[in-house]
């Protein structure tokens, strides 16, 4: 009875310490990959980086179109774009202007 004991003892005593490194490593390793871990943050670092590009993109085409309808308004309209727009509207040409038909998909402005 005596082995029984010295085992049941030694199990008794290494229980406390062996829950504690289990709960350290369940914790090490959900900080490292978990939902909020650091593989998970770099991640979504790299989501923001995306969408700030795209909104930098956006944000350019935007001002662009801006700039064109700027051009088109008020008391001093930008006769270029005005006449650009017009053609391109009413599929007119000039009489000294060489048109090249495109296909049906692939048309040069938008």
């Amino acid at each position: 009875m005596s082995a029984v004991r010295a085992v049941k003892r030694r199990v008794r005593d290494a229980l406390l310490p062996l829950t504690f490194a289990a709960l350290c490593g369940y914790f090490a390793w959900h900080s490292q990959h978990g939902d909020f871990g650091l593989e998970a943050r770099e991640r979504k670092l790299g989501d923001i980086r995306l969408a700030n590009e795209a909104l930098g993109r956006a944000v350019a085409e935007r001002d662009a179109l801006e700039r064109k309808v700027l051009g088109l308004r008020g008391d001093e309209i930008d006769r270029d774009q005005l006449d650009e727009r017009a053609r391109m509207l009413l599929n007119l040409v000039g009489k000294d202007e060489l048109v090249i038909p495109y296909e049906p998909g692939r048309r040069l402005f938008q």
